[in-house]
């Protein structure tokens, strides 16, 4: 169990971008809102290219079962944290397993910020590059400690928690329902990136022209988990979904 609670916060482009330039990435960047998967009148407003998209996903039984079927086979092969054998190129995809209760937005931010294209918007000597350089060399349980052990990303996260259009709740009394899933294409594949999973999902290939919502990256990424709850009876899930792209202002 986690000993370590912060306050969860909102999955919305303005606490997000606040994050992150909190954190240290470039101006360069911003969140933006998702109202669409498929319409491209409500996708006009996001630049392209889309580096990243920040979903919550309420937790179906088929989810479920599928995530618990995955974890079970994707172990922990030695070197996979640092670098190693991920199938998709030399570069490591960083991976937090998630050790702070009620900060899987932070830690979805994170993911999306220190892996691909995105990853080259982060400032020199800022707080995002000293925790990317710290955590690539570090396996599994000594990376999340070193998160863990921040003091400056535990402020970063809390000096945003009251943005937002929801009442802010009290610190580990959240009642969040979904979790934070980061969706990341870095050295031609889709990842799926979540704290609370076994490790990094590598998704499968993307071409050079294709980004996270590019009808592939949507298919093998957010429509996947869409599919799985129709395919088992559902009609409606209701998900939230940010975009990381280029700034317009």
């Amino acid at each position: 169990m986690a000993k370590k609670h912060v306050t969860m916060l909102e999955n919305n482009p303005e606490v997000m971008t606040a994050l992150a330039k909190k954190l240290g990435l470039s101006d360069d960047l911003a969140f933006y809102d998702v109202y669409s998967l498929d319409e491209p009148d409500l996708l006009a407003h996001i630049p392209r290219p889309i580096y990243a998209l920040l979903v919550i996903v309420p937790m179906t039984p088929a989810w479920k079962q599928d995530r618990e079927a995955e974890d079970s086979a994707l172990g922990d092969p030695a070197g996979y944290y640092r670098g190693g054998p991920t199938g998709a190129g030399d570069q490591p995809i960083i991976w937090f397993k998630q050790t702070i209760a009620d900060a899987c937005g932070s830690y979805g931010l994170l993911h999306c910020a220190i892996n691909g294209p995105a990853a080259q918007f982060i400032l020199p000597g800022s707080l995002l590059e000293q925790l990317r350089n710290a955590a690539i060399p570090l396996p599994k349980d000594e990376r999340a400690q070193m998160l863990y052990d921040s003091t400056a990303f535990e402020k970063a996260h809390q000096s945003v928690a009251a943005l937002g259009d929801t009442p802010e709740p009290a610190v580990g009394r959240s009642e969040h329902k979904g979790h934070f899933i980061a969706y990341v294409k870095a050295n031609g594949h889709l990842w799926e990136l979540e704290g609370g999973r076994n490790g990094p999902l590598n998704r499968g290939e993307l071409r050079v022209d294709e980004d996270v919502m590019s009808p592939k990256g949507l298919e093998l990424g957010l429509k996947r988990i869409i599919k799985l709850d129709l395919d088992a009876g559902g009609h409606d899930l209701r998900f939230s979904c940010i975009a990381l792209a280029p700034s317009s202002a």
